[in-house]
């Protein structure tokens, strides 16, 4: 079996690498800054190539997570993208976060090539990539998915098909849409909770277990208490995706008006300086109040 991967960012990176140190794969790669490519293959070993054609060439899956729409279409459809040098029944797996647009838009084109193609956005941040148990959310044809599920396993605690191409992207807005107000939420809580002179590690450690526990919860109020905000996915990235959100919002008619607020108040962290700062960084907002009074 012959695969590829495009794009070694925060998540491609130890993607790929879990196909090599799990499923025992030989994989070439791919990606826009070539030091990082050299930094792979020295610790997976592999191949590594000069364009997203040259990974792709003969392979029998090409893996992808790359920035964004414009990203995809060029390491697809571009001059020297992969379709073009994918052999006929290959497919193209695709992790990036990205608008159902172009899910579709790409599932047509890899179509015509007699390629299959599965959108399959993630969640669980850079520490589910590092450690395999990442969330994966797939559109497709049912043929396309059952051949990619068991490469998608090697990295996944959870992988479902939910739908036709585009659905994978959909789910990926659903789930960040959650995410949005959950974190407005905490960070608002955390914020109350320290004003009224309480100690905010006893009292998340009490009502964690109760009804209002959630996984930021256990994994970000830490972050926020102490104001460190360097453990994952970045502010810049969720304004990204919420911009996605609320772009097929308009599309589809569904109101959205926490997450349209949210996405403002991160737009405020961007303007602290805190565009790489992750997404617990909602709480440097009311800090920023402060000093503003």
């Amino acid at each position: 079996m012959r695969v590829a991967w495009i794009g070694l960012g925060v998540m491609g990176y130890p993607m790929a690498g879990h196909l090599v140190t799990r499923g025992g794969l030989d994989l070439t790669v791919y990606n826009r800054t070539a030091s990082k490519t050299e930094k792979w293959v020295s610790s997976f070993k592999g191949r590594s190539a000069t364009t997203p054609a040259e990974a792709a060439a003969g392979a029998d899956f090409v893996f992808a997570c790359v920035g964004a729409d414009d990203d995809l279409r060029q390491v697809t459809v571009g001059p020297d993208g992969a379709f073009r040098a994918m052999k006929p029944g290959a497919v193209f797996i695709d992790h990036t976060t990205a608008s159902a647009t172009v899910a579709r838009e790409l599932q047509e084109a890899a179509a015509a090539r007699g390629l299959g193609f599965v959108d399959a956005p993630v969640s669980g941040g850079q520490a589910g990539a590092e450690n395999g148990v990442l969330t994966v959310m797939c559109g497709g044809t049912p043929e396309d998915y059952a051949k990619a599920q068991p490469l998608i396993a090697h990295f996944a605690r959870m992988c479902k098909l939910l739908g036709p191409p585009g659905s994978g992207q959909l789910a990926k807005m659903v789930n960040q849409i959650a995410i949005a107000g959950l974190v407005q939420g905490l960070a608002e809580a955390v914020n109350f909770g320290m004003r009224a002179g309480l100690d905010m590690e006893a009292v998340v450690e009490v009502i964690s277990k109760g009804a209002a526990g959630s996984w930021q919860m256990e994994n970000r109020h830490k972050t926020m208490i102490h104001g460190k905000f360097d453990f994952g996915f970045a502010a810049d990235w969720m304004r990204k995706d919420l911009g996605i959100c609320l772009d097929e919002s308009r599309r589809n008619g569904a109101p959205l008006p926490v997450t349209a607020l949210v996405d403002q108040f991160y737009a405020e962290v961007q303007k602290l300086g805190g565009g790489r700062w992750d997404t617990s960084s909602l709480i440097a907002r009311f800090q920023n109040l402060d000093k503003a009074k």
